[in-house]
């Protein structure tokens, strides 16, 4: 069974059971749109034409609902409706560009990160309304066509393969194994980490299958070039039998530990990718991984496999090519014709270089022959 660290089906299953009367801090109007909305998302009903068919998992309802009470929180207090299945075209985008230039704010003050999270949960939430009146005969227009999705990459920790090696060396073991297990396959944590059992390594601990059903897009078999041996020692002194898992942690713990070494030793500066050393994840070793991958894989779709990507763009968007390097050779600039026309040549000298050998080495028989003779008398050199 996989194991979901964030417990979002329970989380799910509670939310659902004490809302069924309504949602509370909302109005009557958009608790029932809401909870409607999130039931039909549930059981994959009315979803967009253009949206992958099925229910929803339970990480995306949670994600789903809190966004969408947020937004309704939102549209009560700072326009006064009452009633989502009422916004304008107008409203929406002024209230998401001042979620984008600043001026509307979080909570605790500061801008919000991830503007394009809450615009594409309000254009499904949107979808769903106008499907639903559809089918009852009620045309109902799209409001969200022109929304800026644009994306803005988050930032992250970058540590060099020295860096990484560094914090190794001053964390305890099991931490040196873990960090190091991350950095070689670059697999997600905590999803597919904590999944990850004995049973799912092969070869004498030269590779570990992480497998479809933990994975968020499809299973794969890559092969530890790294860590190898600390696996194997990390088994031996846990005493860890098949079923086990590989890593039995809590990640928040985990992450709290790191930041705190990470901090030590690299302190409070900004990394490459803009977050601070002292902000480290393990998922960052996620993008540290891509980073020393890239260049060393010769094939884009092997890149992809290893990290369980569907698409070419997530080698940039985890990488943003820090710690690449001009690998350019003159061999490479051979093109293929011209390396043909060289190999061929090549192969002509060295059948030439052949013949002329063995015509030497005839030769060379012959004159020995010739000189045994004359030793035994059998042949008298002619003399003029």
């Amino acid at each position: 069974m996989k194991i979901d660290p964030y417990k979002h089906k329970e989380r799910y299953l509670n939310w659902k059971e004490s809302v069924k009367d309504k949602i509370p801090d909302i109005s009557d109007a958009n608790s029932d749109l809401i909870y409607n909305y999130i039931i039909d998302m549930e059981n994959g009903l009315n979803v967009s034409t253009v949206s992958q068919k099925g229910a929803r998992s339970y990480t995306r309802l949670n994600n789903l609902r809190q966004r969408l009470i947020f937004l309704a929180k939102a549209f009560e207090k700072e326009f006064r409706i009452t009633d989502m299945s009422k916004l304008t075209e107008e409203v929406i985008f002024k209230f998401f560009g001042g979620m984008r230039n600043g001026t509307i704010k979080r909570a605790d003050g500061k801008e919000y990160l991830s503007v394009i999270d809450f615009v594409k949960n309000f254009k499904s939430f949107w979808h769903w309304h106008v499907k639903v009146n559809r089918k009852r005969g009620i045309e109902v227009p799209d409001i969200t066509l022109d929304l800026d999705t644009s994306k803005q990459k988050p930032k992250w920790v970058y540590l060099t393969e020295e860096q990484t090696k560094r914090l190794c060396d001053n964390v305890k073991f099991e931490y040196k194994v873990l960090i190091m297990f991350l950095f070689d396959t670059g697999a997600r944590a905590p999803t597919e980490l904590i999944n990850i059992r004995v049973s799912d390594l092969y070869n004498d601990c030269k590779e570990v299958h992480i497998r479809e059903e933990i994975s968020k897009t499809f299973g794969r078999r890559v092969k530890l070039m790294i860590c190898s041996e600390l696996i194997k020692e990390h088994i031996r002194v846990n005493n860890l039998k098949e079923s086990d898992q590989l890593f039995n942690i809590k990640p928040s713990s985990v992450n709290k530990y790191l930041q705190r070494q990470s901090k030590n030793l690299f302190g409070e500066d900004k990394s490459p990718a803009g977050k601070k050393y002292s902000e480290l994840t393990m998922y960052h070793f996620r993008h540290c991984s891509c980073c020393y991958w890239l260049p060393r894989y010769k094939s884009e779709s092997a890149l992809k496999y290893r990290f369980g990507w569907k698409k070419s763009d997530k080698i940039h968007y985890y990488s943003e090519l820090l710690g690449m390097r001009d690998t350019i050779s003159e061999e490479d600039m051979l093109v293929d014709v011209t390396k043909t026309e060289i190999e061929q040549r090549l192969l002509k000298s060295e059948n030439e270089k052949t013949l002329l050998q063995e015509r030497i080495d005839t030769l060379e028989n012959q004159m020995r022959n010739v000189l045994g003779l004359i030793e035994k008398g059998e042949l008298v050199p002619w003399r003029d």
